[in-house]
């Protein structure tokens, strides 16, 4: 570093570990970027994406002033005092007419944009909105389901420590997900007495390095669990002390399993069977098991039926509460409920689970002249219009609606449909921080300083869920009053006044991330207002994990939050032993309830089910969204950080493109039931005969030079279906999309 350099600490936004790095700055770029040595979680860990951020902060268009959809389709630039004004008023009118329910809010987050999102809460509670969703729902409902049912919340393998890791539809190399991913891989392989199993029908980096890979054919990933369960169960191979102390219920799970066919299952699957017990000895041979289950099998057949069957893997060999093994964990925030309490969308009546909307019914819930539809819909960063199924019927239902309101710092294909776009700060223009406290047993949280001042014309998104919430009333000034008095006086002072407020009128809950940012967000340093929610986090933590916060150096929730202040590169709040796991059960008995009824008939039903869905018509199955070496989310709206693939290459099988008559670098037309693309062909042994791949991250609308724009690469929900969806959780296909693949004459 020469003398004119100063390193700023910050964190990745690229993915849900969010490592921390450091940038050194030159003007408003980031010339330099490598990883934060003091950082609590990653310790300087980093892969090559974050070396890539300045195409995010300094790359595309950003938007700079508010703008409003004329009735010709085109834009206009309006103050933020009209944006503001008439976006509350149509809120306002939309409320009065049909109610706060017909609202609905989508986003408030990516993969490191959390705390907007905390305030929006505020605002549709005022305005008396029921319904939201998020990218979560196209992902992690199913997990999210079984796990209400077993542990009360989520459930994160120890890989560090772990004798055998099983990894499911899950490639740690690209998609990270496992805390200093690529070295904690490197170390279980050179390992001779650890083992890692990958389930995956890629053979994907991870798999590279795997002693098994079960490369199933696509969507027979169920099968191949089941058969697994089943040499478990038939070979008595299953920890009978555990299922005898900690479980309830085991005997309808185990008589299901006895009936398995294994040998069937494992053809279905396309793996041998000495395979398939092989594996299945190693596991129940083994002192500690970790397992993750991801995308690949979440975004698929089957996906809530197969979170059921990895779960049953660790828990009938009894790997849960000890070191290597599962463990559940703290929460600085929750990202979802793990009520067992359902209630379903107003239209289709489809189940939403941890409190989220399908995200594969909300055209449907918009497009249809039902009283209690979708009217209106506020969208923070996030791009429902790129990244749900079936993207043109998603921007035929955001035309439909009478107020859509897009927060972002960029117009996106989803701000191209709506009627107002409000510019955000970027993610290092403001205080921010995620929510991904997944860990145990060290749990960690860090809340980053900005780099730079927010670029002119934004705002970061809690000022303008204030400002939405001043204008559109409801909150008694009185209580801002009260609460800033009692702010001077310190936080003892401040918190027995809200704990009057509440105890006085119960709506107070509901606003008071906008009380805090009005009232105690004045008091903190450095300008970090968006912040104070955080204070009441802090006191949920002291009344949720007090000995787990007092162990991790925290008298206190305020000694908490002041360290969470202070810290440039994050602090540890929750410190357990493993031990402590049982604490996070909730039921009474500390037994996990094995049978989650529908989910018993699923398994039951699988002799009968379907492993193929492909037909003469779409004889490939067709992934999309897959995890490259230089592909990211989508925040990257800027092409040029590609330095290889940079048109984003359809991945087939030599054997295929031989067959469909398709030579390497080749344009080939994909075709499905929803729409056609065309790609450029990329021969990929890797890839099964019968199954091709587009990755994440392309197709996106990019501006040129010239005022239009240019599409680079496959925008995948061109081509993806609505119907394809989990029959529990409403989880899209995105990795199994029945297709047909042309050559281009």
């Amino acid at each position: 570093m020469t003398a004119s350099e100063k390193w700023h600490k910050t964190a990745c936004i690229l993915c849900e570990n969010n490592c921390g790095i450091t940038v050194a700055l030159d003007g408003r770029k980031f010339a330099k970027i490598r990883g934060d040595k003091d950082h609590v979680a990653s310790e300087g860990y980093t892969c090559n994406k974050a070396l890539r951020l300045d195409h995010y902060q300094n790359g595309g268009a950003r938007l700079t002033a508010p703008l409003r959809r004329e009735a010709d389709g085109t834009f206009t630039e309006i103050t933020w005092e009209g944006a503001i004004r008439e976006i509350a008023e149509k809120l306002s009118a939309i409320r009065e007419e049909h109610g706060g329910k017909s609202i609905f809010y989508y986003g408030g987050g990516g993969q490191g944009n959390h705390l907007g999102g905390a305030y929006s809460g505020a605002l549709m509670r005022l305005l008396g909105a029921r319904y939201r969703s998020t990218a979560l729902a196209q992902e992690k409902t199913g997990e999210g389901f079984v796990d209400a049912h077993f542990t009360g919340g989520h459930t994160t393998g120890e890989f560090e420590h772990a004798e055998v890791s099983l990894f499911i539809g899950k490639n740690p190399w690209q998609s990270h997900g496992v805390p200093r991913a690529r070295t904690v891989l490197q170390q279980i392989a050179k390992d001779p007495l650890r083992t890692m199993i990958v389930l995956d029908p890629v053979r994907t980096e991870t798999a590279d390095m795997a002693d098994y890979h079960l490369q199933v054919r696509p969507g027979t990933d169920a099968w191949c669990l089941t058969a697994i369960l089943g040499v478990l169960v038939q070979e008595n191979l299953v920890d009978q002390r555990f299922i005898a102390d900690h479980t309830v219920g085991a005997d309808t799970i185990l008589n299901v399993l006895r009936d398995v066919d294994i040998h069937e299952y494992a053809q279905i699957s396309g793996i041998d069977e000495d395979t398939v017990r092989a594996v299945a000895r190693r596991i129940a041979t083994a002192a500690s098991v970790s397992t993750y289950e991801d995308l690949g099998v979440q975004q698929g057949p089957n996906s809530t039926l197969i979170s059921y069957l990895n779960k049953l893997i660790w828990l009938l060999t009894g790997n849960f509460g000890k070191p290597g093994a599962m463990q559940p964990h703290s929460w600085m925030a929750p990202l979802a409920s793990y009520s067992l309490t359902e209630y379903a969308t107003p239209v289709t009546g489809a189940r939403i689970l941890g409190g989220m909307v399908p995200c594969n019914v909300i055209a449907e819930e918009i497009l249809t002249e039902h009283p209690d539809r979708f009217r209106a819909m506020i969208i923070e960063s996030s791009n429902p219009a790129h990244s749900l199924a079936d993207s043109q019927r998603f921007r035929e239902a955001m035309r439909a609606l009478e107020l859509s309101v897009v927060i972002d710092i960029a117009l996106t294909e989803t701000g191209r449909n709506a009627d107002y776009v409000l510019p955000a700060a970027s993610q290092f223009e403001k205080w921010e921080a995620t929510f991904f406290t997944l860990e145990f047993p060290r749990n960690t949280f860090h809340l980053r300083a900005p780099l730079l001042d927010p670029l002119p014309g934004t705002l970061a998104e809690p000022e303008i869920y204030s400002r939405l919430i001043r204008e559109i009333g409801g909150v008694p000034s009185t209580y801002v009053t009260i609460l800033r008095a009692a702010a001077r006086l310190g936080r003892t002072a401040y918190k027995v006044a809200f704990a009057g407020l509440i105890a006085a009128d119960k709506k107070v809950m509901g606003i008071a991330p906008y009380l805090l940012y009005q009232t105690l967000g004045p008091t903190l340093p450095e300008n970090a207002r968006s912040a104070a929610v955080l204070w009441a986090l802090a006191l949920r933590i002291e009344k949720m994990h007090g000995d787990s916060m007092r162990r991790a150096g925290h008298r206190n929730a305020n000694a908490l939050f002041d360290a969470i202040l202070a810290s440039r590169s994050g602090v540890t709040f929750t410190l357990d032993d493993h031990e402590d796991a049982w604490n996070y059960i909730p039921h009474k008995d500390k037994r996990f309830p094995l049978v989650i009824p529908e989910l018993v008939d699923l398994l039951e039903d699988l002799r009968s089910t379907p492993a193929r869905h492909t037909t003469d018509e779409f004889p490939i199955v067709l992934s999309v969204g897959e995890r490259r070496a230089f592909t990211a989310n989508t925040i990257f709206r800027d092409a040029s950080w590609r330095r290889r693939d940079t048109k984003g290459a359809l991945r087939l099988h030599p054997g295929d493109a031989a067959t469909i008559g398709l030579a390497d670098g080749a344009d080939a037309r994909i075709v499905t039931s929803r729409g056609t693309a065309t790609a450029t062909v990329e021969l990929n042994d890797r890839m099964q005969p019968g199954h091709a791949s587009l990755p994440n991250g392309l197709g996106l609308d990019l501006p040129t030079p010239n005022g239009a724009t240019e599409r680079v690469g496959v925008a995948p929900n061109e081509l993806t279906d609505l119907k394809w969806r989990d029959p529990i959780a409403g989880t899209p296909w995105h990795k199994h999309v029945p297709a047909r693949i042309e050559a281009i004459v």
